[in-house]
C-alpha cells in the first residue's frame, strides 16, 4: 500500500471538526487506499475499531443500497451504541441517489466525523452545496506524483536511476496499481482503468448509448493534449472521419469527461485584457499512461506529453491553471494560488532562439516566470528567466 502522506495530513488537519471531508478524483487514483490509511491513523490514536464505520458502495455487500431510504436504513442498522465520536468513512458515495440528505442528517444528529469519496465532480454541486453551505472541504486526489512514484520504488531523489524511472513514469503514468505492477501487466491494468472510467463513470451513469462517439472524443482530446480546441473543431474533425456528431453532443461529452476527472479544462486568459476568452480551451488528461492507452501507444508529441505532466503537477500543488494569451503570443500556463502567480513555459528542448523566454519577458509584472524543459541543460537561465529540467522541477517544492 503506497503512502499518500500529503493527502493524509490534510485529513488529519480537519479531524474532529464540523467539516465533512470530501475526497474527489479520477477512479483508481487512490481514494480508497487513503481512507484505509486514515482508518489506520485513527486506530493508532486510540479510536476503537467499532467506532469507525467504513462503507464502500461499490462492494457486493451494499449493492442493495440504492437511495436515501436504503441509506437511512443501513445507518440505523450499523450505528454502534456509543456516546463517543463515530468516524464515518464512505467510499464512492455517488452510487446512492439522495445521499446528500442522509450525510447532512448524520452530521446534524450524531457526534460524527465524516469522510466521503467520489469519482464525479457533481458531488460538490447542487444539493450538497445547499445543504452544507460551506461546511465541507474538498481534498482533490490525483495519480501518484513523481515524488510518490520514486517513494513507491524505494529510490532516493539523488539516485542515478531517477532519469530512467522518469521515462517509465512518463510512459505508464502514476496510477498506483500500474506503478507497482510488472511491466507485462501495466498495459492490461491501464486498459481496465480506462474502460471502467469510460463505461462505468461516464457512459453508464449518464445513460450514454453512443459509446463509439464518446470514445472518439476521448481519442481526439488525448491526441491533441495541449492544443487549443473548441466543440466546433472537434465536431468537424469527427464528422470528417465518418463519426457524425453535433456541437451539442460534444459539449455534453466534454462536461461528462470533466465530471469524471478524466480530463481537466484550462481556459484561455487574456493577460492584457484581464479576462477569459470564451472560444478556445486546452484539455489535459488525468494521467499520461491513460493518454498513451487512448491513442494506441503512439510515441510522438513529446512536447504535449511534457505539457500534460506539468499541468497535472501544478494542479497537484494546489494551483488554479489557465492558458495565457498576450496579444499574439501564448503563455503555456498561468498558475494562481492565493496571492501567488506563476508563469510557466514548457519546451521539450530549448530552441536555437529565445522565443520561449521572450514570451515570458513580454509580461510586464514582477511575478515569477520559469521555463521547464524535457531535456537537461547546463544553462540555468535566459535573460533572468530560470530554466528548470522537468525532473528537477517535479522533485522540487
Amino acid at each position: 500500500m503506497i503512502s499518500r502522506e500529503t493527502y493524509l495530513q490534510q485529513l488529519i488537519q480537519f479531524k474532529d471538526t464540523d467539516f465533512i471531508k470530501v475526497i474527489t478524483g479520477v477512479r483508481r487514483s487512490g481514494k480508497s487506499v487513503l481512507l484505509m490509511q486514515y482508518r489506520d491513523y485513527l486506530q493508532s490514536q486510540g479510536v476503537p475499531a467499532e467506532n469507525i464505520i467504513y462503507l464502500n458502495f461499490e462492494s457486493f455487500d451494499y449493492q442493495w443500497v440504492k437511495n436515501e431510504v436504503d441509506f437511512h436504513q443501513l445507518i440505523k442498522e450499523i450505528l454502534p451504541d456509543s456516546k463517543e465520536k463515530i468516524y464515518f468513512l464512505i467510499d464512492e458515495i455517488q452510487f446512492v441517489d439522495g445521499w446528500q440528505k442522509i450525510i447532512n442528517a448524520v452530521r446534524v444528529s450524531f457526534h460524527a466525523d465524516i469522510v466521503i469519496t467520489g469519482s464525479n465532480a457533481n458531488l460538490l454541486s447542487g444539493e450538497l452545496a445547499t445543504l452544507l453551505s460551506g461546511r465541507y472541504i474538498e481534498i482533490k486526489i490525483y495519480p501518484l506524483s513523481f515524488k510518490e512514484f520514486l517513494l513507491s520504488k524505494n529510490v532516493d531523489h539523488h539516485s542515478r536511476l531517477v532519469d530512467k524511472l522518469y521515462l517509465e513514469y512518463e510512459k505508464y503514468g502514476g496510477f498506483p496499481s500500474v506503478v507497482i505492477a510488472d511491466e507485462v501487466l501495466k498495459e492490461t491494468i491501464l486498459s481496465g482503468i480506462f474502460d471502467s472510467i469510460v463505461l462505468n463513470d461516464i457512459a453508464h451513469r449518464a445513460s450514454v448509448k453512443d459509446t463509439h462517439t464518446l470514445k472518439s472524443v476521448i481519442l481526439f482530446l488525448a491526441d491533441n493534449v495541449g492544443q487549443l480546441v473548441n466543440p466546433s473543431k472537434i465536431s468537424n474533425t469527427l464528422t470528417s472521419e465518418r463519426v457524425p456528431t453535433s456541437n451539442h453532443t460534444i459539449n455534453k461529452y466534454l462536461d461528462l469527461l470533466e465530471n469524471a476527472f478524466l480530463f481537466y479544462k484550462a481556459k484561455q486568459y487574456d493577460i492584457r485584457g484581464k479576462g477569459y476568452l470564451k472560444t478556445n480551451a486546452k484539455y489535459f488528461i488525468a494521467d499520461n499512461g491513460l493518454r498513451r492507452h487512448a491513442v494506441g501507444k503512439k510515441e510522438a508529441n513529446y512536447s504535449n506529453r511534457l505539457e500534460n505532466i506539468v499541468f497535472i503537477e501544478l494542479l497537484r500543488r494546489g494551483y488554479t491553471v489557465d492558458v495565457g494569451k498576450l496579444d499574439s503570443k501564448e503563455i503555456d500556463f498561468i498558475a494562481r494560488k492565493a496571492d501567488e502567480i506563476l508563469y510557466v513555459q514548457v519546451a521539450y528542448e530549448l530552441p536555437n532562439n529565445t522565443h520561449e523566454t521572450d514570451n515570458l519577458l513580454h509580461i510586464k509584472d514582477n511575478y515569477k516566470k520559469i521555463l521547464i524543459t524535457g531535456k537537461y541543460y547546463e544553462q540555468t537561465e535566459i535573460d533572468g528567466v530560470p530554466i528548470v529540467y522537468v525532473v528537477d522541477w517535479l522533485l522540487g517544492e
